[in-house]
């Protein structure tokens, strides 16, 4: 009997288990490009282009290699427009009763393949090193979910890094040693950009005619878009960003977009590259005396560590999570997050680079977009719909724990043992964007005051109840309750004189 097997954009593996499972005699694969996915919420052009050119591609592969494959391009008149309908009409043509499906990575499809008319047998993800079951078992009892001891369970399944029982280099994590700031003659190799085939370039055609209001700038595109240029994506990387990417993977320069980072996170959560390949990858590089272990160690812990550990919070506490608001947050997304015009040079920067590359590293998307969506209390659900647009990499169930859990505290605490909150001094010690920008970064009150050190002192003002139990912000709140009273007043008038104009959409 004729299954259909459902491989959505972001599951571009040839491992997936739903076509492990499937028989490729006799099932059908059905990939579809629908409006009902790439235009709510409207997604980056960069990152619709990401994923439609790898599908095509992927399909082709699975053609090759003796799948039939039921594909609907975007603008094919039969297509359905949704996953469920799609199957649907798949189903009916090929005489279908059953699919199969892996596990999205986002709770409202897996809710419609759960509802779904047609019988779904819905298999697990098993793309991830940590099965869902195992972060469950390992999370089981513990009052707190720390991603470091998690790691290290990681790191001990694996071998990673490790010289028998014990870790490699004698410690199981080097960060102290990255958080170095920037220079400014620091080298900046660039990572490689895969110029649009035939295949591509008709995406982008198609892309630019039906996505043209939306945020982000679709040309230049030099996005890996196969199994192949993915490859060797992460061979450059590992030859020549590797080696200092541990050190200077927190710092920030105007202009440099990449530094050190790898930029493979887009392929890899589309399913172009093996998490486990990439680490044994760094890891060998380390072996080999190539790079120090640092920046090996580094980066295998932003993937065995941080990507497992944020896929399986989310898993594990359900569909619940993306609308954790613990600090009572409710602010509307100001329109400098789209490109609205700011005096805040690194807010700016940041965005900037977010439009053009549908891109910016970690540290940009959590200390600056982050934290001011955090200190200025900017409503959670309206900043995951940002950031899961805006980013190629963004799917939910790397997004919303980044989100909720990391940058604005809104788990209240599940993830974090403090908000990841900082006034413009930090800005100011890991970037050279304060230099250019027309705000005072050493000014804590008044016009010119760098907005982030006003609202950083009203956050810790308005939440001084819930942080006064939490030890890490015991110092904090000491030095806010030392500061004159004619001070904190003055800090308070700055900062609602801030949101208040943001929330008039006047520039800030």
């Amino acid at each position: 009997m004729v299954r259909v097997v459902l491989v959505l954009g972001d599951q571009l593996s040839p491992e997936l288990s739903a076509l492990r499972e499937a028989d490729r005699d006799s099932d059908v694969v059905v990939m579809a490009e629908v409006h009902g996915e790439a235009g709510s919420p409207k997604h980056h052009p960069k990152k619709i282009a990401l994923i439609f050119a790898a599908m095509r591609k992927f399909a082709a592969r699975l053609e090759a290699d003796g799948w039939t494959v039921a594909y609907a391009r975007l603008d094919d008149p039969d297509n359905a427009q949704s996953i469920s309908s799609e199957l649907l009409r798949r189903a009916e043509h090929f005489g279908a009763k059953e699919v199969l499906a892996t596990t999205p990575g986002d709770w409202r499809l897996i809710a419609m393949l759960d509802e779904h008319p047609l019988a779904v047998t819905r298999l697990p993800d098993q793309r991830f090193i940590a099965s869902e079951a195992e972060f469950e078992a390992w999370a089981k009892d513990r009052k707190d979910l720390r991603m470091e001891w998690f790691y290290r369970e990681m790191r001990r399944k694996t071998g990673l890094l490790m010289d028998g029982d014990a870790p490699a280099g004698g410690k199981w994590n080097f960060d102290k040693d990255n958080r170095k700031p920037p220079r400014d003659d620091l080298f900046r190799p660039e990572p490689p950009v895969f110029a649009p085939d035939e295949v591509t370039n008709a995406v982008l055609d198609l892309v630019e005619a039906e996505f043209a209001d939306h945020f982000g700038d679709l040309r230049p595109f030099g996005f890996p878009t196969t199994h192949d240029e993915a490859r060797r994506a992460a061979e450059d990387f590992i030859a020549h960003r590797l080696e200092q990417f541990g050190t200077y993977q927190d710092a920030m320069l105007t202009g440099a977009d990449y530094l050190y980072h790898s930029v493979l996170s887009p392929a890899l959560n589309i399913g172009l590259l093996d998490p486990l390949e990439l680490c044994r990858m760094a890891e060998a590089a380390y072996r080999d005396g190539k790079v120090p272990i640092n920046a090996a160690e580094g980066f295998i812990r932003q993937i065995l560590g941080w990507r497992e550990y944020v896929r399986g919070i989310w898993a594990l506490d359900g569909p619940g999570y993306t609308g954790r608001n613990a600090l009572g947050h409710d602010r509307d997304l100001p329109w400098l997050y789209w490109g609205g015009e700011t005096r805040m040079a690194c807010m700016a920067e940041a965005v900037r680079s977010t439009r053009e590359n549908a891109y910016a590293h970690h540290i940009q998307r959590l200390m600056i977009t982050g934290n001011f969506a955090l200190i200025a209390g900017l409503d959670p659900v309206q900043v995951q719909e940002w950031y899961l647009c805006v980013y190629a990499d963004a799917f939910e169930w790397v997004e919303a724990p980044n989100t909720v859990g990391m940058a604005l505290f809104a788990d209240g605490g599940m993830m974090a043992s403090k908000p990841y909150a900082a006034s413009g001094n930090y800005i100011n010690k890991m970037s050279d964007y304060c230099a250019g920008c027309s705000y005072d970064v050493k000014a804590r009150t008044g016009p010119d005051a760098c907005p982030f050190n006003p609202l950083y002192w009203q956050f810790i003002d308005r939440h001084a109840e819930r942080f006064g139990q939490n030890p890490r912000m015991g110092p904090i709140l000491a030095t806010w309750r030392r500061m004159a009273p004619d001070d904190r007043d003055d800090i308070l008038r700055s900062a609602a004189d801030i949101l208040e104009m943001m929330e008039n959409g006047d520039r800030i």
